[in-house]
Formats: structure tokens, sequence, C-alpha cells
């Protein structure tokens, strides 16, 4: 493993060279803490005295729905509040009648609801939160559920909205109480960052209205629509919070106190769910490109150039954040340098 970290922190140093992103922070380990880890590059090339540090807050886009939505679900399964089988008009009056009425949690989870591909939200709704939340909800589906498997941001705001319903909680609220505060991830929250955290915050894109790099709030515009708070992004952490996740999710042991997702929903949700579908999928997670689902090495992405991986069968996860948005919205330099990273840190 020595060879390959001299490798990883090789790699991180090529992709800031090759303006894959202006900086990177990494780590890899256990259930025990970080085994290994690292930083390359700036926060903003405009101001190369800011360089990345492990105590760096990024923007981790779609990671939201990792830390916020799949574990808020979590709680409520693991309390008994929310059967992933039972089609939600039965558990939610707001869409009884409605087509999302026959769609069920697990199918949200797996990204086989059939529910439209794209949040759009202020195109077809308006600006109005109420409106939004009205038509996201009251929607035609786009095919019929578990017909299909095609990731869609709005399998995660509907699950947030559900999420609010069951616990009478905002989804920020929920997940503060239930999983971060437990865990100790005390630099996890929902943007807009106050200005102090804000400074030592990763750019990621320019913002069309002021012409700078957004820095402490959302890049995702649903998330900005709504306030900084919902289920498809709009989350802010450090590595350090995302290690406590992770370790917590291979041995709940290493929680100071229990949060409210449990081993139960670990095992349930890093298990293929799909059936005969393609491409496989868990619950909101998903094997990682170019693993044998049998390995359980799962994944998930955040479109800023963040993403998380975990292996129950290794006892190993991985981090890798970066701010790639700063430069580009093309995926493909930054999925190399996953990829690579990904089987350098689990072999």
């Amino acid at each position: 493993m020595a060879d390959n970290i001299e490798t990883i922190k090789q790699l991180m140093t090529d992709g800031v060279r090759a303006k894959v992103y202006p900086g990177a922070v990494w780590a890899t380990g256990d259930a025990a803490g970080i085994t290994a880890g690292g930083t390359a590059g700036v926060l903003d090339p405009t101001h190369p005295e800011a360089v990345m540090r492990p105590d760096t807050v990024f923007d981790v886009a779609s990671l939201t729905k990792i830390l916020a939505v799949w574990s808020s679900i979590g709680t409520l399964w693991e309390d008994g509040a929310l059967p992933l089988d039972e089609p939600l008009d039965g558990l939610w009056t707001e869409v009884t009648g409605h087509p999302l009425g026959q769609v069920t949690a697990r199918q949200l989870l797996t990204h086989t609801a059939g529910v439209p591909l794209r949040a759009q939200l202020k195109n077809l709704y308006g600006t109005d939160p109420a409106a939004i939340r009205a038509g996201v909800l009251h929607e035609a589906l786009h095919r019929g559920p578990g017909e299909a498997v095609e990731y869609t941001d709005r399998a995660a705001l509907i699950l947030g909205y559900l999420a609010e319903h069951l616990s009478g909680q905002s989804l920020d609220q929920l997940a503060h109480n239930r999983t971060w505060q437990p865990l100790g991830m005390t630099h996890t929250r929902f943007g807009p960052l106050p200005p102090e955290t804000a400074a030592r915050c990763a750019p990621t894109e320019i913002d069309e209205d002021t012409g700078r790099h957004l820095k402490g709030v959302a890049h995702d515009f649903s998330a900005r629509l709504l306030g900084g708070v919902c289920g498809i992004a709009g989350t802010f952490s450090v590595l350090d919070d995302l290690a406590c996740f992770l370790r917590y999710m291979l041995d709940p042991a290493t929680a100071p106190a229990r949060a409210g997702f449990g081993p139960n929903w670990v095992e349930e949700s890093l298990t293929v769910h799909t059936g005969t579908l393609e491409p496989v999928r868990g619950l909101f997670w998903h094997p990682a490109p170019g693993t044998n689902p049998a390995d359980r090495t799962y994944v998930h992405y955040g479109f800023t150039g963040t993403s998380m991986w975990i292996s129950p069968k290794q006892g190993t996860w991985a981090v890798l954040l970066t701010n790639k948005l700063y430069f580009t919205r093309d995926r493909d330099p930054l999925t190399r340098v996953r990829n690579t990273f990904r089987e350098l840190a689990f072999g």
C-alpha cells in the first residue's frame, strides 16, 4: 500500500497540473480512522497562497443525497416509520390520488420509480417553494415504476420531502439531530455558509449574476432556489466529517452516540436491489464502475467534484474532494482520476 500512496499523491498533483481541478483533498481509511491522506493544489488559482488543507470546506453537491437524505430515510426505516415497499399513498396524504402515490420508497432509492428525469424546477413550477413542492409531488410519471433504472435528482428531492413529512422536522434539522451531531460531524451543514466558514471553502462555478465563483453558496440551482436546503444538494462538509460518517458505516461502535441509522440500514443499502435491470443499484449507493458488484465496493459522486467509496467486504473506505467545477463541467478528466484513485485505494 505504501507504493500506492505515493502513486495517489502523484495522481493528485498531476490532476492539478492538468487543470482537472484547482486542488484536492483525499484520504483512505477503515473503521479505526484515516490510514492515509493528503492534499494538492489550491482553492483558487487566482489566490495561490490559499492552498488546499485537510479542513478545507467543500460544496459536496450530490453527496447531500447520502449525508442527509439516505441517512435520514435510514433513521425512519430503523424506527419502523417507513416501510420501503409500501406505496406512498398509504403513508402520505399529500400524494394520495396522484401518480407518485403508486411509487415506493425503495423504487425512489434505486432510481426505478419512473419519476421525471430532470428537476428543472424554476422552468416548470416557478420560484415559490410551495408551488415547487406541489409540482414535484403531483407531476405525472415518466414511465411505470419498476420498468427501468434512470438516475434523477427528483428521487432525492421527493425522499427529502417524505422524510420531513414523517419526522415533523426540516431536512437540515433531521440530518443534524439524527446523524451529524451524534457522529460528531461538527463542520457539516447546509448552506449558505457564514462568512468565516465560507472563507475556507473551495469555490466552484462562476455565478452568472455576479461574475464570481460561488463560494459558500450551493452550486446547485435547485438548492439555491429552495433556500439552500433540499434533498438534491446544498450540503457543505470537510474530510474529517466524511471520515466519521464512513467509519460509522463500517463499525457503529466508532460513534460517540449512536446515529439514527445503523448496521441493518447499511447492509440493506449496500446490496443490489435492481434485479436484472441495468445499471445495478443499491439504495442510493451503486457499485463502483469497473468493479464486480459481488465485491461490494460502492460509491456516490457529487457534481462539483466530490466522491465517497466504501467496501464493507474489505473494511475500507476512501474520499476524494475536489472543486473541478471551477474549471469545467466536462466529467471525463475527473472520471479518469476517480477511477484510478479507486483502483489504488482498494487494490
